[in-house]
């Protein structure tokens, strides 16, 4: 079922660094954007080094990017993500969305409606990423 003037519902949901778990202080570092009516899902990710070594002077920086760079490669269904990145595009949303305590977790979904699904994720990584 469409949306209005061509615009498709859409979920998305931030996706957090929170570096030391037990203190539960976070920042965004990423948004996973699902379009079910476009077969779409994709995530844009921007670290902030700074906000992670404030938070957590001995972070691991490249451990952080590479749970991030993960995201992004089971969003694009590439084989160094795994079984995952295999599913169709909903099913890897909801793993991608699922509750974990981890570094990297995923926030609350939230939806939309959009016309454009690759350009509403630049724009809410801009908005509430960078």
């Amino acid at each position: 079922m469409s949306g209005r003037a061509g615009r498709e519902v859409f979920e998305y949901a931030l996706l957090r660094v929170v570096p030391r778990v037990e203190r539960g202080e976070c920042f965004n570092a990423g948004v996973v954007v699902y379009c079910r009516a476009r077969t779409f899902v994709a995530a844009r990710t921007h670290l902030d080094e700074t906000k992670l070594k404030a938070l957590d002077p001995a972070a691991d920086v490249q451990g952080v990017r590479a749970a991030l760079r993960a995201v992004e490669y089971v969003c694009c269904g590439g084989d160094e993500a795994g079984q995952a990145a295999r599913d169709d595009a909903g099913r890897r949303f909801r793993w991608l969305i699922a509750p974990r305590s981890t570094v990297v977790q995923p926030g609350p979904v939230h939806t939309g409606l959009t016309a454009d699904p690759e350009a509403e994720l630049e724009r809410l990584l801009a908005l509430l990423v960078r």
